[in-house]
């Protein structure tokens, strides 16, 4: 094959820089606009009664994590989860892999708190745990399924990546959200981090070694170790020249990052919307209009990958282009906006119905809440406009406060003692209702998980709980029940609260 050096380093740099040259740090990424949202221990207000008896967990010698293996490794510490060092050890790894592998597409947000709390904290590993970091890269991938690339790489830089059974998500990772520098030094440098002869390609001609990428090339290809896709993607990428004669290449059903990112390189970028969520991450980029990116962090948004305040300054950075689809949101909730900044009680009461019908509609309910919830609780609205400014205040983190603005002839009464932790089965009407207040009326953990937590499982019993609740239709009220009450009795009152909350205001409740 032909390769034109000059045309090669043109090729090279228009690629986009990464973002950063050294690995992300855990404070790096917790200081980031791109930390996702967690679930926090609930403090209690002075004098109130304790919502649990508590759940006894067995004392346990530990090693400090610092010298811990991969498995261990965490970006929240126990002061931030509240969750004990003890959180997965007396399960089996191949019983916590599962369960990380089949989290639901779609849970609440406050289960999907829950979840990215889990999977980011510090704690020690299964005492099986064997070899090759399996938790870990379980934990990963549920990162990653969410879209919670920054974090997820996070992670794996904190547990070291520069190691042969982590390196291939760590590069995938890093290519998703243009970081790709150092994981590509590291495997220029040492091209057995990766049996993926495409990636050892890409890095090595990413750091300038184009006579070894070239015939890295050459000879993957005559071995035929790569697919057709790759090997006209690679061709067009170390001689920029092929491109203007290529023929178009269908996009593989199997997309990976690197591919992703080779359809990009040789000038010819591919949408993320049909794509897994974790491609959404390379359209913030500053690579992609404003439409995609509105889009994109639409879908990371719904999975608290993204923070609400974030997708509120990617909402209001300028006027709409255009109209329908995401430009009626966009408008909706600019006017919206400018109504509450001008603390206007009619325009206000104008424009809250069109803005909460377009978010809720797109699964935005809880996030729009999160930007907005508490000013608008401090409104004085009456009507239908009041109703759904409380539900607004009741899906945010004010909720509490929320709640003391709602009288016990409202409709939202119950959902206000929800909010409280002291649902009344008085003014429970609906078998939801009743499920959640039978849950509220005890702090006993579900006798189905009651085996878990007696055998010191504490991390597996919440994975159970929350995963329970997730899956829950309207009609399982057991299931509601146990859920709630195990969530309770471990000590996560809040979100044992939210979810509750969510389930009542989000699914057709009032």
């Amino acid at each position: 094959m032909r390769l034109n050096k000059p045309a090669l380093f043109m090729a090279l740099a228009a690629l986009p820089a990464s973002a950063q040259d050294e690995p992300l740090s855990a404070i790096d990424w917790l200081n980031s606009q791109t930390a996702v949202t967690v679930a926090k221990p609930r403090i209690a207000m002075p004098d109130e009664p304790p919502v649990s008896d508590g759940v006894d967990v067995p004392d346990v010698d530990v090693m400090p994590l610092d010298n811990a293996i991969p498995d261990a490794v965490g970006l929240l510490p126990q002061s931030t989860t509240g969750l004990p060092p003890t959180l997965w050890q007396e399960s089996r790894a191949s019983r916590i892999i599962t369960r990380l592998n089949r989290l639901p597409d779609r849970p609440l947000p406050a289960s999907q708190a829950l979840y990215y709390t889990l999977v980011l904290a510090e704690a020690d590993p299964p005492n099986d745990t064997g070899k090759g970091a399996p938790v870990l890269k379980a934990r990963i991938e549920a990162l990653r399924k969410y879209g919670a690339v920054a974090p997820a790489r996070a992670l794996l830089e904190r547990a070291g990546p520069v190691r042969r059974e982590v390196f291939d998500q760590w590069l995938d990772l890093a290519l998703l959200d243009g970081a790709e520098d150092a994981p590509c030094r590291a495997l220029a440098q040492d091209p057995r981090l990766s049996s993926d002869y495409a990636a050892r390609i890409f890095c090595m001609a990413r750091a300038g070694d184009w006579n070894t990428a070239a015939l890295t090339f050459e000879t993957a290809q005559a071995l035929d170790l790569l697919p057709p896709v790759q090997i006209a993607l690679l061709a067009q990428f170390l001689d920029p020249e092929l491109m203007d004669d290529a023929p178009s290449l269908a996009p593989p059903g199997n997309m990976t990052p690197l591919t992703f990112r080779l359809f990009e390189a040789v000038g010819r970028p591919l949408p993320t919307r049909n794509l897994p969520r974790a491609f959404a991450v390379a359209d913030l980029r500053g690579t992609s209009g404003w439409k995609a990116e509105l889009e994109a962090a639409e879908r990371l948004a719904r999975t608290g990958a993204l923070p609400a305040n974030r997708l509120l300054g990617l909402y209001t950075n300028r006027k709409p282009a255009a109209s329908g689809g995401v430009w009626d949101r966009v408008e909706a909730l600019q006017a919206f906006d400018r109504a509450l900044t001008r603390e206007d009680p009619k325009d206000i009461a104008r424009r809250l119905p069109p803005v909460w019908s377009e978010m809720r509609d797109q699964g935005l309910a809880v996030v729009f809440a999160e930007m907005f919830g508490e000013a608008l609780s401090k409104v004085e609205l009456t009507g239908t406009a009041r109703q759904q400014a409380l539900q607004v205040a009741l899906l945010s983190p004010s909720y509490e406060a929320a709640a003391q603005n709602i009288d016990a002839q409202s409709p939202l009464a119950f959902h206000a003692g929800l909010a409280q932790g002291t649902p009344s089965p008085d003014q429970a009407k609906t078998p939801q209702q009743q499920a959640i207040a039978k849950a509220f009326s005890n702090t006993a953990p579900a006798p189905r998980d009651t085996r878990l937590l007696e055998a010191g499982k504490l991390g597996e019993a919440i994975l159970a709980a929350v995963t329970r609740l997730d899956r829950a239709g309207s009609t399982d009220t057991d299931d509601l029940t146990a859920a709630l009450s195990t969530l309770r009795a471990v000590g996560l009152e809040d979100t044992a609260r939210r979810a509750a909350l969510q389930r009542l205001l989000l699914y057709g409740e009032p």
